[in-house]
């Protein structure tokens, strides 16, 4: 299991340039929130794609009048690679709610207890936080929100936040990531 300082971090050189922290895994309940959001399947190979819609999704935003209520965030249905598409939700939530159209789509991020940690560092390095928050849930027999259809897992709750304005921040090595999954 891993050890943490006394700030609740657990720090990782990757490379004399590069360093990420993660934060401890926790338990938190959340209300359900309104949202905004495009879907998309993709290969990992092409996860520009995705942040291609997060522009997409803030100028639609910006013409309908409607306010975003946090970060921008992804909404993992089925985890893919780069064999097996994923299939997610580019989503930005809102202070109430709205009607989409053909293209951007409305949605309520779930209520329930999610187990969290922040991954501060670059996004390409999120799967050692993945690993960390999962071996800690399995530890504390936590059982994630998945079922099996068709073969496969479906998520109901499995997100990563960017809480970095990459116009305000673009180096991605100072970028902060929160990771959380919907427990059963």
């Amino acid at each position: 299991m891993p050890t943490y300082n006394n700030q609740n971090t657990r720090e990782f050189n990757i490379s004399k340039s590069t360093l990420q922290t993660i934060t401890k895994p926790r338990v938190e309940a959340r209300a359900g929130q309104p949202y905004v959001y495009i879907p998309i399947e993709l290969y990992l190979h092409e996860m520009d794609k995705a942040n291609e819609l997060v522009v997409e999704i803030f100028g639609w935003l910006g013409r309908k009048g409607v306010h975003p209520n946090g970060a921008p965030f992804y909404r993992y249905w089925t985890i893919g690679d780069t064999k097996e598409k994923f299939k997610l939700e580019v989503g930005v939530p809102i202070a109430g709610t709205t009607f989409g159209d053909d293209r951007v789509i409305s949605g309520t991020i779930p209520t329930g207890k999610y187990a969290t940690l922040v991954h501060n560092g670059h996004p390409d390095l999120l799967s050692d936080s993945f690993a960390i928050l999962e071996e800690w849930a399995r530890d504390r027999d936590i059982k994630w929100d998945i079922e099996l259809k068709m073969e496969k897992e479906v998520w109901g709750g499995r997100f990563e936040y960017y809480l970095t304005d990459p116009v305000a921040e673009p180096n991605l090595n100072k970028w902060t990531t929160e990771i959380a999954y919907l427990i059963k």
